[in-house]
C-alpha cells in the first residue's frame, strides 16, 4: 500500500514538474542593499490534501525554527492562489500554474529562485520529514546572505 501512495505521489509530482517547468533558478537585479528570502506556496483554488499540508508544515517550520528571522523580515511568508488575478504577475514570475513551494533568496539585490515543489509533495504529508529538510534547506540559504 506504501508502495503504491509513493508511485502516486512521484507521479503527480512528476507531471506537475513536466507541466510547469519550475526547476530553473533566475537572478533578477533589485536594490542591492536588500538581502532576505521569500517563501512563496502557491496554490489553485481546489486544493487536495497533500496541498493543505505543504502550507500547514511551511507554516509551522517558519514559526518554530525562524520566528526571529521572520519578525525581523529576514524571511517572509507568502501563500497566493494562482487562479486570483491579483496574483497573476507574480505566478507568472515564479511559473507557478498551480500548487508550489518556491524559495525567492535574494542576496545583495539579486534574486535566486529555487523550486522546493517535488521534495514538497513527496514529503508534504509527513510534518517531521518535512519540516526537518525545509529546516535544512533554509538555513543553509540564510547562511549565504
Amino acid at each position: 500500500m506504501k508502495s503504491i501512495k509513493f508511485l502516486a505521489i512521484l507521479t503527480i509530482s512528476l507531471l506537475l514538474m513536466a507541466c510547469n517547468d519550475q526547476t530553473k533558478s533566475k537572478a533578477q537585479s533589485l536594490d542591492t542593499t536588500i538581502s532576505k528570502i521569500e517563501v512563496f506556496d502557491f496554490h489553485s483554488t481546489h486544493r487536495c490534501m497533500t496541498c493543505n499540508a505543504i502550507e500547514a508544515n511551511t507554516k509551522y517550520t517558519l514559526d518554530t525554527y525562524f520566528s526571529d528571522e521572520l519578525n525581523e523580515e529576514k524571511i517572509s511568508f507568502k501563500v497566493l492562489n494562482v487562479d486570483d488575478k491579483e496574483n497573476e504577475n507574480i505566478a507568472e514570475k515564479f511559473e507557478a500554474s498551480g500548487t508550489a513551494l518556491i524559495l525567492n533568496v535574494i542576496k545583495n539585490g539579486k534574486e535566486t529562485k529555487i523550486d522546493l515543489t517535488e521534495f514538497a509533495f513527496m514529503e508534504g504529508n509527513d510534518q517531521e520529514a518535512f519540516s526537518k529538510a525545509l529546516k535544512s534547506k533554509i538555513e543553509a540559504q540564510l547562511k549565504t546572505l
